[in-house]
C-alpha cells in the first residue's frame, strides 16, 4: 500500500451540503451580488494548514459546485467534517467515498459530539485538531488504515496554525472566516460551546491575527471577514488590545476589510469597546438573546441576559454603526403562556431585522441533555436527522417530552415566526435599523466592487421594490431613509435583501411546522412521547393530549 504520510500524497477534503433552507443559507443574496455560498469552510482550510504540508491539496465545497467522482478518484484520502445541520450528507459522502474505494477521515463539532453515527468513517479525529490531527498522523505514518483519535486535551491557541486559505476561490464566498477565541465563560444550559471548548477563553496572539489578516491580503481579498469566535467578547480585555492592533494594521493598508462577529449582549455596556469596533468597521453582531422572559433566562444559567432590556442595548450598539441581528429560542420549560406575544414585542421594538427563531433542541453532551436524560425526557434518536425536512433547530427541535404540549409550543411558534417575517413588520425593523444607526464605515471598495454594488443594488430594487408583497414597504422603506438618515442606506438595502431569502425560508418553516402540528393533533401526545422516549411518560406540568 502506498504511504500516505511520506509520499505524494493527493488530499481532498470536502464541504458537504447545508440545506438551502437553512437561515444562514442566503443564496438569493448570493446570487445579487455575485458569489456562490455565503461562508468559506473555515474549519477545513484550518484541516488542510494542520497536515503535512508537502501533500498536494483540493478542496470541493459541495454548497459551491458538484463533488464529482473524478474528485474522488483523484484523492489518495478524503476529508470531511461538520455541524448536525450538515449529518445527513456528511454521512451520505463517508458511503459514496467508500464505494470507490476511498480512505475517510471525518471530524469536526457533531462527530465529535456523537462519534457513534460516524462510525463508518476509517479515521474519526474528534475534538480540537491541533491535539488530535497529530495522532492520527503518528498512525499514519505506521501504516494504519483506521483509528479514533479522542483527547480531553485544549489546544494552546498561542501556536495556531494559518489557514489554507489559498485552497478557496474568493469570489465564490460573500465572507471569510476568521477564529479569535475559542471557548465561552458563561454557562448556558443548553449550549454545546462550552462542552466542546470549555468556559476558559482561549486566544491567540494579537500577532497571530495580524498574520493572517496580512495573509488575506496578500492573497488579494478585499472585504467582508466574519470573526467566528462564539463570544467575541469572552475577554473583553483581550479583545480591545487586539483591536487596537488591528485598528493600526488596517489604518496602515487603506482599511481593507470590515468585520462581523458574535458577542453576548452585554457589549452593549462598554463604550471603549464599541468605539474600537467602530473604528475596525465591524457592521454586524449577531447576539444571542434567547429568549426575552427573565425567569426563563435565569432557570437556563443565562444570567448575563436577565434584567437587560434588549431595546436599549441595541439601540447603543446601532449608534456605533453596528448592525444587530439576534438568536432566539421557543420551547424552554419555564416559558409563560405568553412568549409568543413577548417574543414578538422583543423584536419589534428592539428593531432586530434578522432574527434568528428556533425551536429548543438538545445538542448532545450538554447540561440541556444530561438533565433530560436524567429525567427520562429525552428522545432516543435525540441528535439524528431522520428525513429531508431536519434541517436546524428551526426545523427539528423538541427532542424531548416537553412540560407545555407540544401543539401549544408549535402554534406559538408558527405566530412568531409568520408575524415577525411579515413584509410590513420586518420593513418597519429595518426602517428603525436604519434611521437609528450611525455608520462610520472605513473599508472603501475599489471601482470593480463599486460597480458590482451598484448591479446588486438594481438587482434589489427588482426584486424588492417590484415585488407585489414587498414593494409598497420597499419604496417607503427607500424613501424614508433617503430623506431622514442618509447614511444608513446601505444597511437598509442589505437588510432589504436578505428578505428575499427569508421570505422564502418562512414559507417553507412554516409549513413544515404545520405539516408536523397536523400529524401530532392526530395523535396522542402521550403515546407519541412513550414512542419516542421508549419508556412510559408520566403526567408532567401542562402535557396533555395534543389539541
Amino acid at each position: 500500500m502506498k504511504n500516505l504520510y511520506q509520499g505524494f500524497t493527493k488530499c481532498l477534503l470536502v464541504q458537504t451540503k447545508f440545506s438551502e433552507f437553512s437561515f444562514w443559507n442566503y443564496l438569493e443574496v448570493c446570487n445579487i451580488v455575485g458569489a456562490k455560498y455565503p461562508a468559506a469552510p473555515l474549519g477545513l482550510l484550518t484541516v488542510a494548514a494542520l497536515l503535512p504540508q508537502h501533500w498536494t491539496f483540493r478542496l470541493i465545497d459541495e454548497n459551491v459546485e458538484p463533488l464529482l467522482d473524478e474528485h474522488l478518484a483523484w484523492a489518495d484520502i478524503v476529508c470531511t467534517g461538520g455541524m448536525l445541520p450538515q449529518q445527513k450528507s456528511m454521512l451520505e459522502f463517508i458511503d459514496r467515498a467508500h464505494d470507490l474505494a476511498r480512505l475517510v477521515v471525518v471530524g469536526g463539532p457533531d462527530p465529535s459530539s456523537q462519534p457513534d453515527l460516524y462510525r463508518k468513517a476509517d479515521f474519526l479525529v474528534l475534538g480540537e485538531g491541533e491535539i488530535t490531527i497529530p495522532m492520527f498522523l503518528a498512525d499514519l505514518k505506521n501504516g494504519l488504515t483506521s483509528g479514533v483519535y479522542v483527547s480531553t486535551e485544549r489546544a494552546d491557541m498561542l501556536v495556531a496554525v494559518v489557514p489554507r486559505y489559498d485552497l478557496i476561490r474568493f469570489r465564490n464566498y460573500i465572507m471569510i472566516g476568521m477564529q479569535f477565541i475559542r471557548g465561552c465563560p458563561f454557562n448556558c444550559e443548553f449550549c454545546d460551546v462550552i462542552e466542546l471548548f470549555g468556559r476558559t477563553p482561549r486566544f491567540k496572539s494579537n500577532e497571530q491575527i495580524l498574520k493572517e489578516l496580512q495573509t488575506l491580503y496578500d492573497l488579494g481579498y478585499r472585504g467582508h471577514i466574519d470573526m467566528v469566535d462564539d463570544n467575541f467578547i469572552g475577554n473583553k480585555k483581550k479583545v480591545k488590545e487586539l483591536l487596537r492592533e488591528i485598528k493600526k494594521w488596517s489604518a496602515e493598508h487603506k482599511y481593507p476589510f470590515y468585520f462581523t462577529t458574535e458577542a453576548s449582549v452585554n457589549l452593549a455596556d462598554d463604550d471603549e469597546l464599541l468605539q474600537l469596533m467602530q473604528d475596525c468597521d465591524f457592521r454586524y453582531v449577531f447576539l444571542g438573546i434567547e429568549t426575552p422572559e427573565n425567569d426563563t433566562l435565569a432557570l437556563n444559567n443565562k444570567n448575563q441576559n436577565v434584567n437587560r432590556p434588549v431595546t436599549e442595548a441595541v439601540k447603543r450598539i446601532l449608534s456605533y454603526g453596528i448592525v444587530c441581528n439576534g438568536g432566539y429560542i421557543i420551547g424552554f420549560d419555564s416559558e409563560s403562556e405568553r412568549i409568543a406575544s413577548n417574543m414578538i414585542n422583543s423584536i419589534q421594538s428592539s428593531g432586530i431585522s434578522m432574527a434568528m427563531i428556533g425551536l429548543l433542541y438538545a445538542l448532545p453532551n450538554t447540561q440541556l441533555t444530561r438533565r433530560l436524560d436524567a429525567e427520562g425526557r429525552l428522545f432516543h434518536l435525540a441528535s439524528q436527522t431522520v428525513s429531508d425536512s431536519d434541517i436546524d433547530q428551526m426545523t427539528s427541535g423538541l427532542n424531548f417530552v416537553t412540560l407545555t404540549p407540544r401543539s401549544e409550543i408549535f402554534r406559538n411558534y408558527i405566530k412568531v415566526i409568520d408575524t415577525v417575517y411579515n413584509p410590513a413588520h420586518y420593513y418597519g425593523r429595518v426602517i428603525y435599523t436604519s434611521l437609528n444607526i450611525r455608520p462610520r464605515y472605513r473599508h472603501k471598495p475599489s471601482f470593480g466592487t463599486w460597480l458590482i454594488y451598484m448591479r446588486s443594488f438594481l438587482r434589489v430594487c427588482k426584486e424588492a421594490g417590484f415585488s407585489r408583497s414587498t414593494g409598497y414597504h420597499y419604496w417607503k422603506m427607500f424613501f424614508t431613509i433617503i430623506l431622514h438618515n442618509p447614511k444608513g442606506i446601505e444597511v437598509a438595502v442589505n437588510l432589504a435583501a436578505m428578505f428575499i431569502h427569508f421570505r422564502k425560508q418562512k414559507e417553507y418553516i412554516v409549513t413544515a411546522t404545520n405539516r408536523t402540528l397536523t400529524g401530532l393533533l392526530n395523535t396522542n401526545e402521550q403515546a407519541f412521547n412513550e414512542r419516542m422516549t421508549g419508556r412510559p411518560s408520566s403526567n408532567r406540568g401542562r402535557i396533555g393530549q395534543a389539541g
